[in-house]
């Protein structure tokens, strides 16, 4: 008998014992803590699974299945052009509004297909961090300083990151970069213009389908929330005659899935996502059983969906039971943060990036969040701090990062943002003093 790993064991029951026999239940903060989590991961799944999560998953599925891996290593691969690389890179997140969850189908898929670590690195922190509703939200609500200062630095993070982390790995980029140079380009089944236009179809859909609402009842943004399933369905319309056209898809398929689509869209106009789930059961069911490349998007979907949908739920679980939802507190004291968030010093910009690193924001809401934190004494730098750290990292984000990178290069990622937004943060703040 090995005594050394029975030692383990012994140590990890007693360990778990312990836990159980002065576990807090009763105590109000615990049991509010289990509740949060509950409400979070309740509010997650009604709001960003079915309209965020799902289609992000189709995306993924669709650039392992139609994207050519010659295309992806030519623009994003470890031998790309390093300045063309990290530009396309950079700017993603000026189209993708989604969250630090949201993007992680999307990056999965292009690591797949054989993008270098160093844009995709890029690639999962722009995604989130330059959104352009975001940065306009921020100007608007906390100050035209703060919110110039999230949009270019932002910018400048993610060519930092994912140049930071090329070179910390650049022994296994070289080794990538030269088996890449020996394969074949494969044999391109269709134009370019034709996956372009595909692919546009989608992203709209994922875009429009989550506009945001306004606080304004006129002007550009609310004029497209109002219309926002309009145009999300004209997208949906799109794509459709899409697959029929250039991907040998039945177009009887089509019109079954169509048909439910409009009816419940018709009787129930104030639930959109009665529609929108009856789309998704239609084209998860037609492209499930297709023989063809369709059937074999649907397959490379749901195998990222299994990989990430129960990481996420997990992670969203704990963050909700440790930091509870906005307005709402879990086990650590909100007072705690706002405490440790005063001034300009180099422990509350840390802690800003460090804490904004584990939460989980919706997208958008960072900006109310911080509103109410700087009303309470935060600091101009550790305002920044949060901002540059928080909607690109959470928890739930990092379980999924070490189930696609691994443990090392995940702890290096998130170091490296949790840093670089620290420097930042007091930067930013020593001007503003």
């Amino acid at each position: 008998m090995n005594w050394k790993k029975e030692w383990k064991k012994l140590a990890i029951i007693a360990g778990v014992f312990l836990a159980c026999f002065y576990l807090p239940v009763g105590t109000g903060r615990f049991n509010n803590a289990v509740l949060e989590a509950f409400h979070l991961v309740k509010w997650y799944a009604r709001e960003h699974v079915l309209l965020c999560l799902i289609p992000a998953f189709f995306i993924a599925g669709a650039i392992s299945v139609f994207v050519s891996q010659a295309s992806v290593m030519k623009y994003l691969g470890a031998k790309a052009n390093k300045i063309l690389a990290y530009g396309v890179a950079s700017v993603s997140g000026t189209v993708l509004a989604v969250c630090s969850c949201t993007v992680l189908p999307l990056f999965a898929g292009i690591y797949k297909m054989g993008a270098g670590l160093g844009p995709a690195c890029a690639f999962l922190y722009s995604g989130p961090a330059i959104n352009v509703l975001a940065i306009v939200l921020t100007a608007r609500v906390l100050g035209m300083e703060l919110g110039i200062a999230r949009a270019v630095g932002a910018v400048i993070f993610s060519v930092v990151v994912g140049v930071l982390m090329h070179f910390i790995f650049r022994k296994e980029e070289t080794a990538k970069a030269a088996a890449q140079m020996g394969m074949q380009d494969e044999e391109v089944k269709r134009p370019l213009w034709q996956n372009v236009l595909y692919f546009a179809s989608m992203v709209g859909i994922l875009v429009f389908a989550n506009w945001g609402k306004t606080d304004s009842a006129s002007g550009l943004w609310a004029s497209i929330y109002a219309a926002k399933w309009i145009i999300a369905s004209t997208f949906s319309i799109l794509l459709g005659i899409m697959l029929v056209a250039w991907f040998d898809f039945k177009w009887w398929k089509v019109l079954i899935t169509a048909i439910p689509v409009v009816i419940f869209a018709v009787l129930f106009p104030e639930m959109p996502l009665i529609a929108f789930s009856a789309g998704v059961i239609g084209l998860s069911s037609f492209t499930s059983t297709d023989k063809g490349e369709t059937g074999e998007w649907f397959a490379s979907s749901w195998g990222f969906a299994k990989q990430i949908l129960p990481l996420l739920l997990f992670g969203v679980l704990i963050a909700g039971a440790l930091l509870g939802r906005v307005g709402h507190e879990g086990l650590i004291p909100s007072e705690w943060v706002a405490e440790a968030l005063g001034g300009n010093s180099l422990r509350a910009n840390f802690f800003a990036s460090f804490a904004g690193a584990f939460m989980y924001f919706a997208t958008l809401t960072e900006v109310p969040i911080l509103q109410g934190l700087i009303a309470n004494g935060m600091g101009k730098g550790p305002a920044l701090a949060l901002l540059l750290a928080g909607p690109a990292l959470s928890l739930p984000n990092m379980l999924v990062i070490r189930s696609v990178l691994g443990t090392k290069k995940t702890i290096v990622f998130v170091s490296i943002v949790i840093i670089m937004a620290t420097i930042s943060g007091m930067i930013f703040g020593a001007i503003r003093t």
